[in-house]
């Protein structure tokens, strides 16, 4: 999974390396203790289901996402999580692991984000993580930046 999320990064423009830790990083908890930075800089990508199609979200480690500012947003009428067998067949990815791209779903990033010079985002598996500029990021996905918590 490393390297189809290096590989794809290279595509859209972003040079990122994919760091693989020792520990797993399932949880904000667990990546930012792992980085020893502030949880706000973990970039979550977190899965729901608009109205039946999956929708990826990041989101700051320190926010959750609100469900019904969501559907607000993507002008929806039902939002709700995705389950973690929703998640892999819509991603590839397990959860704790899809990274902000390389899925092919729609992107959605929270605002405050852009508020850090790097984030970490998941790398592909609950062990990886990079560091990327928030702003390069969400412009290289075509991410659409709103306020999600």
């Amino acid at each position: 999974m490393r390297e189809k999320v290096t590989d794809a990064a290279r595509e859209l423009g972003l040079d990122v390396v994919v760091t693989t830790l020792a520990a797993p990083t399932r949880t904000v908890a667990d990546a930012a203790a792992a980085l020893d930075c502030d949880p706000a800089r973990i970039a979550k990508s977190i899965v729901f289901v608009a109205d039946g199609d999956p929708v990826v979200c990041v989101v700051s480690g320190a926010h959750r996402v609100d469900t019904e500012l969501l559907g607000e947003v993507l002008d929806v009428a039902v939002v709700r999580q995705a389950s973690p067998e929703e998640v892999r067949a819509s991603t590839g990815f397990a959860v704790g692991g899809v990274p902000p791209f390389a899925h092919g779903l729609p992107v959605l990033m929270d605002e405050t984000l852009l508020g850090h010079a790097s984030v970490f985002p998941a790398g592909g598996d609950a062990n990886t993580l990079f560091e990327v500029e928030p702003q390069a990021l969400a412009q290289a996905i075509g991410a659409r930046v709103v306020r999600l918590a």
